[in-house]
Parts: C-alpha cells; sequence; structure tokens
C-alpha cells in the first residue's frame, strides 16, 4: 500500500499511545478511521484531533476480548465508510507476574485482550479488506514476542502468539495470491501509559520487596525510549514498504540482533541484568524507609 489517502482504517486501542498517534498521522494522510477502545472519554479526544484534518472518523466502544462486539463493529465501520482497508489489532494490556504464581483469571484477562483481540480483529476485517481490492492486516505484538523476561511470562505468551499467529496469515496470503498483506509489529520501550495502567501479581512485590508503585514507576522509565510518535511513523512506513515485521525503536533492533546471534544464551545475559535491576529497586526502597 503505497499511500493511505481516501483508504479507511480500523484502529483499536485508539484512545492513546500509538493507537492515538496512528490514528492522527493517518489522518493527516487523507486517510478516514473507524477508531475502537474501552475508554469512550478518551476515544473521543482520539477522534477530535484526527476529525481536525477533515476525514471521516467513527468511534465504538469495543472489548477485543469480546469476539461478537468485533465483528459487530466490523461490519459497521464497513457500512459506515464503504470499505476497510488496513486493521490496526494495535490493543494492549500488561501484567507482571512470576509464572508459577500468576491467577488463570489475569493469565485469560490478558491473553484476551493481547492475543485473542488480534485474533477477533483479523478474522472480523479479513472479508472486508479482501472486498476493498487493497487491505493489509498490522498486529502489535512486542520485543517481548521476540525474547523473553521473567515475571513476563503471560505477556511473552500473549505476544510470542501475535508473532506466530501473524507471520503464518502473511505466509498464507501470500500463497492465495490475495489483494491484502500483512505485518507485524514489535516495539521496544514506547512512552505510552501501558505500564502504568498494566496489573502487577502481589507475589512480585513479596519476592522482590519492591511497591507496586515503585514497580510502576520504574517500569515506565525503562520504556521511555521512542515516542509513540516516532513508532506511527516507523509503522507506517513499514505498511508502505509491505515488510513483512518492523522492529520499533533502536533497542527493538538491538535486542533482536542480540538474540539472533546469541540464541537461548541470551537468557543468561538477561537474568544478570534482572537481578541488578531488582537489587537496585530493593537498596532504593530500604533507603526510603529508614
Amino acid at each position: 500500500m503505497k499511500s493511505f489517502q481516501n483508504k479507511v482504517a480500523a484502529i483499536t486501542g485508539a484512545a492513546s499511545g500509538m493507537g492515538r498517534t496512528l490514528a492522527v498521522e493517518l489522518a493527516r494522510r487523507g486517510c478516514h478511521l473507524a477508531l475502537s477502545d474501552v475508554n469512550e472519554a478518551e476515544l473521543v479526544k482520539t477522534a477530535e484531533l484526527a476529525s481536525q484534518h477533515g476525514v471521516k472518523v467513527t468511534v465504538k466502544k469495543v472489548n477485543v476480548a469480546d469476539r461478537d462486539a468485533v465483528f459487530a463493529w466490523a461490519n459497521e465501520a464497513a457500512r459506515e465508510h464503504g470499505q476497510v482497508n488496513l486493521v490496526f489489532n494495535n490493543a494492549g494490556v500488561a501484567l507482571t507476574a512470576n509464572v508459577e504464581d500468576v491467577k488463570i483469571t489475569d493469565f485469560e484477562w490478558i491473553m484476551g485482550i493481547n492475543f485473542w483481540g488480534v485474533v477477533h480483529g483479523t478474522q472480523a476485517f479479513l472479508p472486508h479488506l479482501k472486498a476493498s481490492g487493497d487491505g493489509h492486516v498490522i498486529n502489535t505484538s512486542s520485543l517481548f514476542g521476540l525474547m523473553a523476561v521473567p515475571t513476563q511470562g503471560s505477556y511473552n505468551a500473549s505476544k510470542f502468539a501475535v508473532r506466530g499467529y501473524t507471520e503464518a496469515l502473511r505466509m498464507e496470503l501470500e500463497m492465495e495470491g490475495a489483494c491484502v498483506s500483512a505485518t507485524c509489529v514489535h516495539p521496544g520501550g514506547i512512552a505510552t501509559n501501558i505500564a502504568m495502567a498494566g496489573k502487577i501479581d502481589a507475589s512480585v512485590t513479596a519476592k522482590t520487596g519492591v511497591s507496586e508503585a515503585d514497580h510502576k514507576r520504574a517500569a515506565n522509565k525503562l520504556i521511555n525510549v521512542t515516542t509513540a510518535e516516532s513508532a506511527a511513523l516507523q509503522i507506517l512506513k513499514a505498511v508502505e514498504n509491505n515488510e513483512r515485521r518492523v522492529l520499533v525503536g533502536p533497542d527493538a533492533r538491538f535486542l533482536d540482533k542480540m538474540v539472533r546471534l546469541l540464541g537461548s544464551a541470551y537468557q543468561v545475559l538477561v537474568m544478570r541484568q534482572v537481578r541488578k535491576m531488582n537489587q537496585a529497586r530493593s537498596h532504593r526502597a530500604a533507603a526510603a524507609t529508614r
């Protein structure tokens, strides 16, 4: 897809972060929008920002874990806009929990949004993308869909799943000779609210001695590498170039190379770094209580 002018894009998780910046940048390029999120108030703000560029924008409160709701939204978007050319399955949440201790309800929650949300969005919109004659599926995985990190097993599982699903989808579309393609997005640390809005299991704070608030602040600082605006530009460039995947940010590109170079041995380096970080957090927490 060489131009977004007069195309129609559906975006999940459009109320903030990369979803919002993708919406505004696409609108700036003349692309009409069907936006969804569970946060209606912020979703309306995104729509207001995008509408300033003279494109048609529709909004819908949708929980991407709800398959029926996603399919209903896809059909509604196609009716309201006449067509849909792109779907950005961008909605995502974070969960920090040890594999042994993670609550099954939390595991189901993150998989429902991060993975099943991608499946629902892909299957719901794919017929409309094919009908448009020029379509693209953009699924958001993560740097953590390329490498694993302690306490991120549930998040890793959801994002590794998105990666495998999207890579298989891309091959199937090519073998079919379809007029639709697919790109898997692997963001590194993007300055969004995902860390602060995420869940942290009590077992993690108990084992590390670091409070939930301190964990979130540290995680938020750690991911503040690439702006959401820059991430949107990198993603759209990858779509224009029909890339199979896009590594967003210098940390994603560096760590991807490390994993491919070291193979499974990368895990030893990750464990060392995590131990150092946990020790530093524990020292800071202890000092704060003196």
